[in-house]
């Protein structure tokens, strides 16, 4: 794609809609972190025999929201700590075998490093809330109808149960927490720092799950596209009224308010998976300490500028 087909970076830079919290918004939070306090905090590590010096590495399972088994991989550095955490998400249906080179390369860098293996979308992380009705291919309509059904809202809990494993692991120092992911790894960054108030230092790339009523209507493909292939198949004027009302409670733009740490946001202006425009109405919203990498010519897709200023963020928060 050669021109931006969003809004322009002007525009983008005070585009910031209405929220649109239900009345009830604080309340199922609330009651949906209630019910996960209740959920034992339980994990295991096992050994997991990866060529590397230096840095010991484990898979890890731990007790998710509605009991849930949840795997990931923990890297550690193998030496004297306490060593900053850094929890990590995976895109959307997108974590080939389970991420775990990537997890030792953070602990190399000097982070107690876990990572999250989202539930039903890989590993042994499973999928265990029952959707009272039928849904679309893939994950963005599964329990569309119900918020208490909705497949985020455990996707959610997970992340915040595996910020408290992560901080109660031995060698792992709790008050210096980062998270981080892209795409749908980005959408958990900023929920989890949203939720949970462990995170110091939230980096998301190129963040999903944004701004949901725009999304739907301007996104290019999938996974977005999921939801209008569910209304397609489910004319009902109150469906859509009511699916619309469920994604209300997950929208992360409609969270971002609540993040409190220091959070680090990119974008790539010619994104035709996320558009920019939802990445900056999350944004845009946030009344933290915050900053924004804008990209030109990017898409959805790794952008190698921002590499130097993501590293420099986390060391910044959790190193020095």
């Amino acid at each position: 794609m050669l021109q931006p087909y969003d809004l322009p970076l002007e525009q983008l830079r005070t585009y910031k809609p209405d929220l649109t919290r239900q009345p009830d918004y604080d309340e199922f939070w609330s009651n949906s972190l209630k019910e996960l306090s209740k959920i034992p905090l339980n994990y295991t590590l096992t050994p997991f025999n990866f060529p590397v010096k230096g840095v010991k590495v484990f898979t890890i399972n731990f007790t998710g929201f509605n009991n849930a088994n949840i795997q990931g991989y923990f890297a550690i550095p193998d030496k004297e700590g306490p060593h900053p955490g850094l929890l990590l998400f995976h895109g959307y249906n997108w974590c080939f075998d389970g991420n775990v080179g990537d997890t030792v390369n953070w602990a190399l860098h000097g982070y107690a490093a876990f990572q999250v293996l989202v539930r039903g979308q890989q590993g042994y992380s499973s999928d265990n809330v029952v959707s009272s009705t039928g849904f679309a291919s893939g994950w963005m309509t599964k329990g569309i109808l119900d918020p208490n059904e909705y497949y985020y809202r455990a996707v959610y809990m997970d992340a915040v149960r595996a910020l408290e494993v992560l901080v109660s692991i031995d060698n792992v120092n709790g008050s210096k927490i980062g998270v981080h992911g892209g795409s749908q790894g980005g959408a958990l960054t900023l929920a989890s720092a949203a939720l949970s108030d462990i995170p110091v230092v939230a980096v998301a790339d190129e963040p999903f799950l944004c701004n949901f009523e725009r999304a739907i209507d301007v996104a290019l493909s999938n996974p977005f596209n999921e939801i209008n292939e569910f209304f397609r198949r489910n004319s009902a004027p109150e469906i859509e009224i009511q699916a619309k009302k469920t994604l209300s409670y997950f929208d992360i733009m409609n969270l971002a308010p609540k993040i409190k740490c220091h959070t680090w946001v990119s974008a790539g202006l010619v994104d035709d998976i996320v558009p920019p425009s939802t990445v900056f109405a999350a944004y845009n919203h946030m009344v933290c300490s915050k900053e924004i990498s804008v990209h030109r010519y990017f898409g959805h897709e790794h952008i190698p500028a921002t590499v130097i200023p993501k590293l420099s963020t986390l060391m910044k928060y959790l190193q020095d």
